[in-house]
């Protein structure tokens, strides 16, 4: 390697050197030989891929324009219309380049001191000019890499692909390819499997050139545009050509990670309508529970009986009130908790143009409320019952506190009813429960008459109501589950519409990122501070020093006023990115099918698709038995049933 870099440097060294004009035009006249024979091969791939015989000579057989039509109709994707196919006359010649040039501005592209005349009479430095910008336009423009197109783009890619490696360096599209390297770096970065880049030997400069050239053709598909002389045997290898040849690495490679994530869209797909799955299971284990235990203390209540004594009645009240602020607040916010679980179900579902979760007969939230109806019904019976036997009470404040609680708990069953019905767009159901939230202040303010209400009943020794089995405390819970509830639900709405606006994040990813949020939003005001920020990012795997921290903190702040959920999302939209779409997905299932209308656990395991994701896919989706045995799984059936048939 030390001769290696020697004789770069003695090359470099030479090219500042003063050149006699015969030499400065012997490597021009090089320049130009390799320029017409690799943009002569680039054509050509053009022209054979489409049934063309290829040219042996840009002069020659461009001159007649026919071939350069043939040449914009396979790049344009056109027609040019009628031309002359057999032209004779140097005036139909014309007439057919013309034509070409002409099309080849209309697409955008400038096309300087070049006209008909000067590829008729075969001037070959203006028609190399016309190849190259012809390159550029329809192969190198639209490389991009991290902001920057083109040679810039191309270069910068390349850097970063062959960055591990310390024996490439790559500054130019001359110098930096003349010892093979750099093109077997760019093949075991993509394929390790095709070159053992470590026992190379890397002094064999035309050895490894050679062979990056027959990898490149036979396995990836990359046409040989250059001669191994062409890179080795010159002090300055021919930028534009080397460019063009490094531009069909670039688009092999980025063929090759695109078809990757056709894999990746199944997984994220598996695991979005696994989550799912997992939460339509959670709500019908608790709501299950829920009627069950509802079931049992209704039960437990007929069963019981009186012996007629106070401390027998005293102690019934003590185990119903105990029943009261225990049991039955859990139960108050389980049935919260499993309503707003199925809101976020069918709000996901939506979300990504799902069809609607019906849960099973039984198990509705009008099952539910209807269980809880009947509970309070037996509730009431129980404190009917319990109150007959200690009654010593006034009836007129009974009757006051019982109206007053009553009407409260109405209110906000109400309000609860109101919140639960909410539906129709983000927007719209924002507007909604903005509005039930304005009326909070005023019911909050009416619990102190309630609760002056039973201060008379303890004053007066009234230890029981037969018109309510309401307490103010009880009121007052379920009065903070209601305001916390609109809370909840408020940031819930303002985070499914930064959620539904992030198209380019998976719904795996927007789960992880809005529970991570939700967990380290310790006062649950939907923002973050700095501590609360630095650790959530912590625990998704993002660490940054605190300067860095600082500048994120600051900026998040002056762009949003504090780290909210769409503050948050935005900065986490910086790093990692996806989308799934139906139609997306379904061309996905056909890839790995190939193009079957079924697909096979043998097609998932090939394409693949984790064993986890894999195990839920043959439990989801629709399935027969070929006439080996082997399952089919019918994968268009289950789109068409798991997505809104509108959205496909």
């Amino acid at each position: 390697m030390d001769s290696y870099h020697s004789n770069r440097a003695s090359w470099a060294g030479g090219l500042l050197s003063p050149l006699s004009p015969t030499t400065i035009e012997s490597l021009e006249a090089r320049s130009r030989d390799v320029q017409e024979r690799t943009f002569c091969k680039w054509l050509n791939t053009k022209l054979e891929a489409n049934g063309y015989p290829p040219m042996t000579s840009l002069v020659k057989d461009l001159s007649d324009g026919v071939r350069l039509i043939q040449l914009m109709e396979i790049m344009g994707d056109t027609s040019l219309g009628r031309y002359n196919k057999a032209p004779k006359m140097r005036v139909q010649k014309a007439e057919n380049v013309n034509k070409a040039l002409e099309f080849i501005t209309s697409r955008g592209v400038k096309l300087t001191n070049i006209g008909p005349e000067d590829i008729i009479d075969g001037n070959l430095k203006l028609i190399l000019g016309m190849i190259w910008t012809l390159i550029l336009r329809f192969t190198i423009a639209d490389i991009s890499e991290e902001g920057l197109s083109a040679k810039e783009g191309l270069l910068l890619w390349c850097q970063r692909k062959t960055e591990p490696y310390k024996e490439v360096d790559v500054q130019d599209f001359s110098l930096s390819w003349s010892d093979g390297l750099a093109l077997c770096a760019l093949i075991h970065c993509h394929r390790p499997d095709l070159i053992d880049y470590d026992k190379l030997d890397k002094t064999d400069r035309h050895g490894n050139t050679r062979l990056a050239f027959q990898i490149a053709q036979d396995h990836l598909g990359i046409p040989q545009l250059l001669e191994v002389a062409d890179l080795c045997d010159t002090q300055h290898p021919d930028e534009r050509s080397v460019m063009t040849y490094v531009a069909g690495y670039f688009h092999a490679f980025s063929s090759m990670e695109q078809t990757e994530t056709v894999s990746r869209r199944v997984e994220k797909f598996a695991e979005l309508m696994q989550s799912v799955w997992v939460s339509r299971n959670d709500y019908e284990r608790r709501v299950r529970q829920l009627l069950q235990s509802m079931s049992e203390m209704r039960t437990n209540w007929a069963a019981k009986s009186f012996v007629g004594t106070y401390a027998d009645a005293r102690q019934h009240a003590a185990s119903f009130q105990n029943y009261k602020q225990t049991t039955k607040r859990s139960w108050v916010t389980e049935k919260q908790d499993v309503t707003t679980l199925f809101g976020n179900v069918q709000t996901k579902l939506k979300t990504y143009g799902l069809r609607e979760y019906v849960p099973p007969a039984g198990l509705s939230l009008s099952d539910v409320d209807g269980a809880w109806n009947v509970l309070l019904k037996a509730e009431a019976e129980r404190s009917k019952t319990i109150n007959a036997e200690i009654r010593q009470i006034k009836e007129n404040l009974r009757r006051k506190f019982a109206d007053l609680a009553n009407d409260f708990e109405r209110r906000l069953r109400l309000i609860s009813t109101e919140l639960i019905s909410i539906e129709g767009p983000l927007e719209e159901q924002m507007e909604q429960v903005r509005e039930i939230q304005t009326r909070m202040p005023a019911l909050s303010d009416s619990l102190h008459i309630v609760a002056a209400a039973e201060d008379e009943c303890r004053d007066a020794n009234v230890d029981e109501n037969d018109y309510t089995v309401f307490t103010v405390e009880d009121l007052r819970f379920e009065l903070e589950l209601v305001s916390q509830s609109i809370t909840k639900k408020i940031a819930f709405i303002d985070n499914q519409i930064v959620s539904r606006n992030m198209t380019n994040l998976t719904p795996a990813q927007l789960e992880q990122f809005e529970s991570t949020f939700r967990y380290f939003d310790k006062d649950e005001s939907n923002t973050l501070n700095q501590s609360e920020m630095t650790a959530a990012l912590a625990s998704l795997g993002i660490v940054y020093s605190d300067e860095d921290m600082d500048l994120i903190y600051d900026q998040l702040m002056q762009d949003y006023g504090a780290v909210t959920f769409e503050a948050f999302i935005n900065l986490l939209v910086d790093i990692m990115e996806d989308q799934t779409s139906p139609a997306q997905l379904r061309e996905s299932f056909r890839g790995i099918a190939g193009d079957k209308p079924y697909v096979t656990e043998l097609d998932l395991r090939v394409a693949h698709i984790p064993a986890s994701a894999v195990e839920f896919l043959r439990q989801a989706m629709p399935s027969s038995t070929n006439d080996v045995g082997e399952p089919e799984y019918d994968y268009e059936r289950w789109l068409d049933e798991v997505f809104e048939q509108d959205g496909l």
